[in-house]
């Protein structure tokens, strides 16, 4: 089992996530980043935002994931 922290997944905290497939990690970090999106969480609402911004083309997001899913390979 490997992990990977909200913050290493562009978040804002270092909660972990736990899992054999990155597939089984982001889905958390994403469950996760619903959950401080409704509570208002201001520093994971700042994170989001930077986010969107970083991602503003399909070719962005898809060197991101790439780049994510490369490194949870490499735990």
């Amino acid at each position: 089992m490997k992990k990977m922290t909200c913050n290493q997944l562009g978040g804002a905290c270092d909660l972990e996530f736990h899992g054999d497939t990155f597939e089984s990690i982001a889905s958390q970090s994403k469950q996760h980043a619903m959950e401080m999106f409704q509570k208002g969480d201001q520093p994971h609402l700042a994170a989001m935002q930077k986010m969107q911004e970083m991602m503003q083309s399909p070719t962005a997001m898809q060197e991101w994931m790439m780049a994510k899913k490369a490194e949870f390979d490499l735990l």
